[in-house]
């Protein structure tokens, strides 16, 4: 009797199914706070930023920036007059400047030393966590 002879995927030539590879990931995160800062004058702005930024460099932070973003540009038309002359009208106009902050992998003694950071009024931060 002549048995019948089955040949495998090695026998034969073909590849044996490869393994799934499971890659491993980072499980720490590496988190990143973004300060935008905005303010009417840009001289005060610009002060506050390098007040922000002396603080983070203190201790050793990882920066970007300051980048500036668009000037956000808001246009007031008012009649001159109440009731006559009604052609007669003044433009007014309010400018928002802006800067981007971001630090790489901030400590607790960075996020602590921003809090506490004495900044002029009419200075607006934002502060997220990313």
């Amino acid at each position: 009797m002549v048995e019948a002879k089955t040949k495998t995927k090695t026998e034969t030539g073909a590849k044996a199914p490869a393994k799934k590879k499971t890659a491993k990931k980072k499980d720490a995160i590496a988190s990143k706070l973004r300060i935008k800062v905005s303010a009417y004058e840009n001289k005060v702005l610009d002060k506050s930023v390098k007040q922000i930024i002396d603080t983070a460099t203190r201790y050793d932070a990882k920066l970007r920036g300051p980048i500036p973003l668009p000037t956000e540009i808001k246009k007031y038309t008012v009649n001159r007059s109440s009731f006559v002359h009604k052609p007669a009208r003044e433009q007014f106009e309010m400018r928002v400047h802006k800067r981007l902050i971001d630090i790489d992998e901030p400590t607790p003694k960075i996020i602590e030393s921003l809090t506490n950071l004495d900044l002029p009024s009419g200075v607006n931060v934002d502060v997220k966590m990313i």
